[in-house]
């Protein structure tokens, strides 16, 4: 679970590779990182709930 900061790394490495690729710039690709930060916030703030939820 210590871990799991590493897929928005990763998400975000992929992301940038693919506008490298495709010729394209940081400013251009901007929306794509919003939203992988968002989903990212979203999903830590699920599993902090369910980790929170289930505790015994």
């Amino acid at each position: 679970m210590a871990r799991m900061f590493l897929i928005p790394l990763v998400i975000s490495l992929l992301w940038l590779g693919f506008l490298h690729y495709n010729g394209l710039s940081i400013k251009q690709g901007a929306k794509g990182f919003y939203w992988i930060a968002g989903l990212s916030a979203f999903l830590i703030g699920f599993f902090t709930l369910m980790l929170h939820l289930t505790r015994t």
